[in-house]
């Protein structure tokens, strides 16, 4: 296969990644069993540089290739058309060049031409549309539902998203900051800034401290068991189980009161900076942290059975909102929904991050409904607890460690690829540098660019009124999606 070979937060020479005819890339992509992560055009003199970025789970490996495409070029053939993975990497790059991928089932705007936007319709006997959005009566982003419905069944939920055209992809090349890579998704702060921090560490070559490297660790599993509390209450409050609701909102806000203690900053801005921390955990935090998470998994325990023992509880969660094994992998579904589909991917495991093979991984019996997702959080928050203890274990041995070093320059004519597990799944940031070591494309995957058409088939054969429990369960994201 053309492809070179790399591993996770690796430097690699530009002139190493192989540069092939379209129509062997093409095939090579439709043929193999390897799962994309990436796939994106930068501008190459008068080409197109095409980039396909694949991962070997099981391996830890990414396969990365690419092919010349004439800027002038009006189309190309469509690459979804046998492998429905790349259906919305293709939509992407029509957006973003121009040139159209004959043969793609669903070529509709991804982020651009809302009002070009044509959707689906049906027709029959009491069959009515019901639109939700894109302006919603709260603080949430915009975001357009659009359900196709028989009666309370919903036949087809088509989502539009991308209002705001943030270009926050084209401000990392031009003013490239932690500041703005925290600010990007703003409830996945540590997965975002530790993302761009290796992806900037490994393009200069520079050598993040153990112990920080365990900061940013310990703060990434708090992040995810503040987030998954927050979940669990917030589809026990869609299901009226009120009591669950409140219970895990107070404890969810014990976790970030402890975030707040460690960086300033309930949701860990400014902890996380190229080269290191900005903030240490000495034996006195270390310690407050251990006993908030002690008290946290406690009480996540004793609520999470009462809400299980349940009935009315478990009636509205089981094969509610049912995605199937077979299409969380068609859709390339990722993070904690592909997991709840009986999928078993996970990034930290999976690409052998150095702090957590010691750690067992644990594998989840799914059921692929709403139950499914609301158990899988539960697992997860007292999984991270587990975690963070064993990661201040080891933070005791490098205490004396600098939590900073100096950063070193960009290399020129560059690539690096950062995979971070945030709590929602995998979040991937490329970056590419030019023959001067300046950045000249960024490139970031949330996993919800994955996963909101997931949510669309969760809603097919499901009552309208099960929306926002589905919603919920896979909490999505608008801003990770409007890049």
């Amino acid at each position: 296969m053309n492809y070179y070979t790399a591993k996770n937060n690796q430097r690699i020479n530009l002139s190493d990644i192989p540069t092939i005819d379209f129509e062997t890339f093409k095939a090579q992509l439709e043929m193999t069993n390897l799962r994309p992560i990436g796939f994106f055009g930068a501008d190459w003199g008068e080409n197109i540089r095409l980039f396909a970025f694949l991962v070997d789970d099981e391996e830890g490996e990414i396969f990365i290739s690419s092919a010349l495409l004439d800027k002038n070029a009006k189309e190309y053939p469509s690459i979804t058309k046998e492998n429905h993975q790349y259906h919305i990497f293709e939509r992407e790059f029509y957006e973003q060049f121009g040139i159209k991928p004959v043969g793609h089932p669903w070529l509709k705007p991804l982020r651009l031409n809302q009002d070009k936007h044509e959707f689906f319709e049906m027709e029959g006997e009491e069959i009515h549309q019901v639109a939700v959005g894109p302006i919603h009566a709260g603080v949430i982003e915009p975001g357009h539902f659009r359900f196709m419905c028989q009666g309370e069944k919903v036949y087809n939920l088509e989502i539009m998203l991308g209002y705001q055209h943030r270009g926050v992809e084209d401000l990392m090349v031009k003013k490239p900051s932690n500041q703005l890579a925290e600010s990007i998704c703003g409830d996945s702060v540590i997965a975002y800034n530790t993302a761009y921090s290796q992806v900037m560490e490994a393009l200069s070559d520079t050598k993040v401290s153990i112990k920080a490297k365990l900061i940013r660790a310990i703060a990434l599993e708090m992040e995810r068991i503040a987030i998954h509390i927050g979940d669990m209450g917030a589809i026990l409050g869609d299901i009226a189980y009120l009591m669950g609701k409140e219970v895990y909102a107070v404890t969810r806000t014990l976790v970030i009161n402890t975030m707040l203690e460690i960086s300033g900053s309930r949701f860990g801005r400014g902890l996380i900076t190229f080269g290191g921390v900005n903030f240490d955990i000495d034996d006195e935090l270390s310690e407050k942290i251990l006993s908030v998470l002690s008290e946290v998994k406690a009480t996540v325990e004793k609520m999470t059975k009462a809400a299980l023992q349940s009935s009315s509880v478990m009636s509205r969660l089981e094969k509610t909102g049912v995605v199937s094994k077979e299409t969380a992998q068609e859709l390339n579904l990722v993070g904690l929904i592909a997991r709840s589909c009986g999928i078993e991917i996970d990034s930290r495991f999976d690409f052998k991050d150095e702090f957590y093979q010691d750690f067992e991984k644990k594998k989840f019996s799914a059921t692929n409904d709403a139950y499914s997702r609301f158990k899988i959080r539960y697992k997860e928050v007292i999984e991270s607890i587990s975690f963070v203890k064993k990661l201040l274990k080891k933070l005791e041995v490098v205490k004396d460690d600098e939590i900073l070093v100096e950063k070193n320059d960009l290399i020129s004519n560059s690539l690096a690829i950062s995979i971070v597990e945030g709590w929602r799944g995998e979040v991937v940031h490329i970056a590419l540098t030019d023959e001067n070591g300046k950045l000249r494309r960024y490139k970031i995957k949330d996993p919800s660019f994955n996963n909101w058409w997931g949510l669309s088939m969760a809603l097919r054969g499901n009552g309208i009124s099960d929306f926002p429990l589905c919603n919920k369960g896979f909490d999505l994201s608008y801003a990770g999606f409007d890049l």
